[in-house]
């Protein structure tokens, strides 16, 4: 990272900031061409997960590359100055790299749709297997995030 002192180098302010999060963006890459998806999604244990339809450009873009680049972002605001060349963002981000992988075991779909639920609500829910069947569930093992931080 270019800036030092804007590096968030404990882990547990990471989380802290993907917790806080409400929208993950999920950088995939087809050949040579860029592909940015914004997603609700859970964190747990190193490990990102999404669900969405079974068919779709996000997951025929998995089928054939599995790493994948994530990026969290919270608290931004702009901060005015008196010179237009001296405003800025005061914001927290997080950005990674992982493996993308589909799951297949019906159990553990509904562990990981319990997962992304927690990102959002204390409530629980049961999901019926046809509804497991027709979904989804992508599992990100990272590699590596960072954290950076303006303003704080």
């Amino acid at each position: 990272m270019r800036r030092n002192e804007k590096e968030i180098t404990d882990n547990s302010a990471i989380e802290a900031i993907i917790k806080k999060a409400l929208v993950c963006r999920l950088g995939l890459s087809e050949g040579h061409m860029p592909y940015i998806v914004p997603l609700c999604f859970g964190y747990k244990d190193n490990t990102l997960y999404f669900h969405g339809a079974i068919g779709g450009k996000k997951i025929d873009i998995l089928n054939k590359n599995q790493n994948v680049c994530f990026e969290f972002d919270v608290d931004a605001e702009v901060v005015e100055k008196e010179k237009a060349c001296s405003w800025g963002v005061k914001y927290q981000s997080v950005i990674g790299f992982g493996r993308a992988s589909l799951i297949g075991n019906i159990h553990e779909k509904r562990d990981a749709l319990d997962i992304i639920l927690s990102q959002y609500t204390d409530q629980s829910y049961d999901f019926d297997d046809n509804f497991l069947q027709a979904t989804a569930v992508v599992k990100v093992e990272i590699d590596k995030m960072t954290g950076k931080q303006s303003g704080f």
